[in-house]
């Protein structure tokens, strides 16, 4: 009835069991994705900048494990609204919980009696449901498998943060060389202003001896 009443307001239907533990095993992958990607194994890749701005290097962390996560809580929703996932698990919920009664109602009845099992004996309502079943149990497979998609998805994403060090430390390096070359040209440009007034001093010197007679 719950789930009935969330389809008609048009708002997802609430987790079952199944639905439940899906969302938690998604949460317990990702959470060790996020973990994998410290701040002390990111600060590793870029030693100048963890030693002199160590606080950038942190927010800069920060926002790429936000992206990171937000990505891939955002693709894992997609996929089960899509899939209507929620509704199917906890179809499969229900139908797995009325087997398991019907299962201790026919054991209370005693063995080796049969308590309308044949085919015929069955109402529209269960053969219903009892074609349904291998249907539900496909999608449930189907979920696995895009779960399974999502965690190499997670280890490409990580791969992604990997290349981003390394064009962020080439853009660290060749700014060092920059300010390298910067510096050497400061030094340079204050030599040639010494050279340049030393010699100006020797012109001076000069026309002053030619204008002095006798000399």
């Amino acid at each position: 009835m719950a789930e009935q009443s969330s389809q008609a307001t048009g708002a997802p239907p609430p987790l079952g069991l199944r639905a439940s533990r899906l969302h938690q095993v998604f949460d317990q992958a990702l959470a060790r994705t996020l973990r994998a990607n410290s701040f002390a194994n990111f600060a590793s890749c870029f030693p100048t900048p963890s030693r002199h701005v160590p606080a950038s290097l942190e927010n800069v962390w920060r926002q790429l494990n936000a992206k990171l996560e937000e990505s891939a809580k955002a693709e894992f929703e997609e996929i089960i609204a899509e899939r209507e996932a929620v509704g199917h698990l906890n179809e499969l919920d229900r139908l797995v919980n009325e087997a398991r009664e019907r299962k201790n109602a026919e054991g209370k009845n005693g063995e080796g009696q049969k308590t309308g099992n044949a085919p015929h004996t069955l109402g529209a309502d269960e053969l219903f449901k009892a074609h349904l079943t291998p249907y539900l149990q496909e999608v449930q497979s189907s979920l696995n498998e895009k779960l399974e998609e999502t965690h190499v998805q997670n280890a490409e994403l990580a791969q992604t943060v990997q290349k981003q060090r390394l064009e962020i430390e080439q853009l660290l390096s060749h700014l060092e060389s920059v300010v390298s070359d910067i510096e050497g040209a400061a030094t340079a440009s204050t030599n040639f202003s010494a050279e340049n007034h030393l010699r100006e001093d020797a012109v001076q010197m000069d026309e002053e001896l030619n204008v002095r007679p006798g000399l």
